[in-house]
């Protein structure tokens, strides 16, 4: 698990999977879509503790990612 004080902030999602695209707009750490690729040029971005900057890359229940310092865990609504 990541190294952090703080309780992962839930996002809840009603399909099989969501986006990293996505999350980074739910979360308003981007404003647009259009955001994304650079984004994540200049953002180290962690899911389940190993780096990755792919857009498209599915993110499911139970995973976890940090980023800028702020833990994120996926979960079924």
């Amino acid at each position: 698990m990541f190294m952090t004080n703080k309780t992962p902030e839930e996002v809840l999602i009603r399909t099989p999977y969501l986006r990293l695209g996505q999350l980074l707009k739910m979360t308003g750490l981007i404003a647009t879509g259009g955001e994304v690729k650079t984004y994540l040029q200049h953002h180290v971005v962690l899911v389940n503790e190993q780096p990755d900057q792919r857009r498209g890359r599915k993110l499911y229940p139970g995973d976890t990612l940090m980023i800028e310092g702020r833990h994120f865990i996926i979960r079924s609504a």
